[in-house]
């Protein structure tokens, strides 16, 4: 088999070709500026992107839509799998966007798993976390709601498993981390791993004082912080036979990116 991976240099992506290419199986690495050119709001770039392909690991940026067009093309060209990544709590927090890609994949005719993911890890050193960690200061109005951040590389893995493995038709599986950790908690490891202070404010008004911050992505986050704590699953050591990755390992598998 095949497997078209879409987002191949982001986060998730990156990860999920590198897992699928070390046990061996051909990838389609694609995204905008990838290879393999792939744009979801470009129609022309879908067929050679599908050509041969008989899975899918489906992923679109923040605030793109998962076409229902491209699923349709994709069921037609042959493909039999799609691996979603979606959000914890899609309906909960109103993430529309998320919400009608779930139902795109499930309505497909293909078999389809989705892949429900908290924070990520990752956000603190290769997403947009980081510019505050490094400059010391990380403000999200959260306060102290605990998060089950999640490792990237553990989401890939899970992922993999549902491309390649059986019994995953179906299913929507919720991936966290080992541990439920408030934002300043996290702070405070990757302090510990960087030999840095990293402070953390967790109130809607530093928020609103931040550059680019609106009451719109406030009113976001008041949304998620009305969910409660979040409880860490065991999907990562029940699908891949291991543990999930503490998030001390991951800051001081990180720490250069903040020193």
């Amino acid at each position: 088999m095949t497997v078209l991976v879409l987002g191949s240099t982001g986060s998730t992506g990156r990860r999920v070709a590198d897992q699928l290419r070390s046990r061996d199986v051909p990838v389609r690495a694609a995204s905008r500026f990838g290879d393999v050119r792939f744009d979801w709001s470009e129609p022309d770039t879908w067929a050679a992107a599908l050509e041969g392909v008989s899975a899918i690991y489906v992923m679109a940026p923040d605030g793109v839509p998962v076409e229902p067009a491209f699923i349709t093309q994709a069921v037609s060209a042959g493909v039999e799998r799609l691996v979603l990544l979606s959000t914890m709590h899609p309906e909960e927090i109103g993430d529309d966007r998320l919400i009608a890609a779930e139902a795109t994949v499930r309505d497909s005719g293909a078999e389809w798993t989705v892949v429900r993911a908290h924070w990520f890890n990752q956000n603190f050193d290769e997403g947009f976390f980081l510019p505050a960690i490094q400059a010391g200061r990380l403000v999200v109005p959260l306060a102290d709601q605990r998060q089950a951040f999640v490792d990237a590389t553990d989401l890939a893995a899970v992922a993999v498993e549902a491309l390649l493995g059986d019994g995953h038709h179906t299913q929507t599986y919720d991936v966290t981390g080992p541990e439920a950790l408030t934002f300043a908690e996290a702070c405070a490891l990757i302090s510990t791993a960087t030999g840095r202070d990293i402070q953390y404010d967790g109130t809607p008004e530093a928020y609103l004082a931040t550059p680019g911050a609106t009451q719109e992505t406030l009113d976001f986050f008041l949304n998620q912080l009305s969910l409660g704590n979040a409880v860490p699953t065991n999907t990562v050591e029940r699908l891949t036979g291991r543990p999930a990755i503490p998030f001390q390992t991951y800051a001081n598998h990180a720490a250069p990116a903040w020193t």
